[in-house]
């Protein structure tokens, strides 16, 4: 498996791991030295240094006769390093000292001596002693330097030392092997996780246990894959109802034309005589534009609202008489005057901001449409109630024939339109929509209830 960049992911692993087993030797080093490394003038060297400087010294001694000589270049190599050195002789008295510090004796017995070979760093010192002929000499070191001695059986270590090779080699061959393996098995799950991607791509996925490590992964996947199919089923049925909207709309659309070319003709060639024909003719060609018209207006206004290029012109109303008068429009229309409507109002007035003209246009599109879509002895009750901190609440309530759970999942879906007249309306199916864009465009929410009878569509503003 390759990933976007081309790099193989198990070789993605080794190098985290030949950086992660580099990290330790680097860290494991520093901690080395800042353990047993000093600074001296030529830089960084191990703690054992003043031991092996101290050893050496004696390469710079000399007996002539009994007498003893000391180099220059040791001098210069003491005052270099910033040490110190005293000569005692076979008596333990001082016979040369340079820079010695003033809170050391001139003279030492044998015990001193070895206590002070074994001793720490005290008084800004410490201490080291070597031996040259006959003479031994004092090197103080301005390091803080531990002295321990560790003693072990030999045999044993040299024993075990191949054993200890072997375990450690052994162990890295574990490592490695381990790595490598793990390496494979994560490189197999990715590749099943990437595989999987690719398959919901290509709409040809297959859900994945989800267990294992990767379990939460396979969920998000599998999660993921079911919301697609989801999205994908809803905008193929969004597709569908589109164009079945777009085909009753065109319909709808050459209903009225028809008789306006139809009647538009026999005006043309003269087939209407008197006065009166023609001012017949002439209404049914008026009436049947005005529903064009209203067809059109409708489709123009759902996608301004969705757009947000409405103009919105919002101010305070009394809605109690504005309701009011909505609905006795509808009760004075000749299409609606036998019908049943009814105005209720728990308060007297209510103020609310709204546009009027807009609010209109949604009030009477919920009430003609619970009149359109029932039978012409069904009861319509328009209800006003004042809510709480200002809410207020609009109820159209019939008695009619009701819905089932698909048509209210479907009712303000622009591209849906009710099935449930014997008479196909003369609207455009937007109507529903339109009051529906319009409550949410002021803030408030619609919502309907339909049982086995009777259909509630209730607004809420506030």
């Amino acid at each position: 498996m390759k990933s976007k960049t081309g790099v193989n992911p198990f070789f993605r692993i080794f190098i985290f791991a030949a950086v992660l087993v580099l990290t330790a030797a680097v860290a494991a080093l520093g901690l080395f030295y800042y353990i047993f490394g000093i600074t001296e003038p030529e830089g960084l060297s191990l703690a054992s240094w003043p031991k092996n400087f101290t050893d050496s010294f004696s390469v710079w001694m000399e007996n002539r006769d009994g007498t003893l000589y000391i180099d220059d270049i040791a001098i210069d190599r003491l005052d270099e390093y910033g040490l110190w050195l005293q000569v005692i002789d076979e008596n333990g008295q001082e016979v040369f000292s340079h820079k010695k510090p003033a809170d050391y004796p001139t003279g030492y017995s044998a015990s001193e001596l070895t206590v002070l070979s074994a001793s720490a760093y005290e008084n800004g010192n410490t201490v080291f002693v070597g031996s040259f002929e006959k003479w031994s000499y004092l090197i103080g070191f301005p390091y803080p330097i531990g002295k321990y001695m560790l003693y072990y059986n030999g045999e044993h270590v040299k024993r075990l030392f191949p054993v200890f090779s072997m375990g450690l080699c052994f162990v890295l061959v574990i490592i490695t092997i381990s790595v490598l393996v793990y390496g494979f098995w994560l490189t197999g799950r990715m590749s099943k996780i990437t595989k999987g991607i690719g398959r919901i791509a290509r709409r040809s996925y297959s859900p994945i246990p989800e267990k294992g490590m990767f379990c939460e992964v396979y969920l998000e996947l599998n999660k993921m894959n079911t919301e697609i199919e989801n999205s994908d089923k809803l905008q193929k049925d969004t597709d569908r109802t589109r164009q079945e909207w777009i085909s009753n709309i065109t319909h709808d659309l050459k209903t009225p034309l028809s008789p306006v070319k139809g009647y538009a003709e026999l005006l043309s060639d003269g087939s209407a005589s008197d006065s009166e024909t023609v001012q017949e003719y002439g209404r049914i060609i008026l009436k049947n534009i005005s529903h064009a018209e209203r067809l059109i207006n409708d489709l123009k206004l759902t996608y301004q609202l969705e757009a947000g290029v409405i103009p919105f012109h919002p101010k305070e109303t009394g809605f109690v008489r504005f309701l009011r008068e909505v609905v006795i429009d509808i009760v004075n229309d000749p299409a609606f005057c036998s019908r049943s409507i009814e105005f209720y109002s728990d308060t007297e007035e209510i103020t609310v901001n709204i546009d009027a003209d807009l609010f209109r246009r949604a009030m009477g599109n919920l009430i003609v449409n619970a009149l359109t879509h029932n039978p012409p002895e069904t009861k319509v009750t328009v209800a006003v109630s004042a809510g709480p901190e200002g809410e207020v609440s609009v109820t159209v309530k019939d008695n009619g024939a009701g819905m089932d759970n698909g048509e209210v999942a479907e009712m303000f879906n622009r591209y849906y339109r009710g099935t449930s007249t014997k008479e196909k309306p003369e609207g455009s199916g937007l109507g529903l929509a339109i009051a529906k864009q319009i409550v949410t465009l002021h803030g408030g929410d619609i919502s309907v209830m339909s049982s086995g009878e009777g259909t509630k569509i209730k607004c809420r503003i506030s």
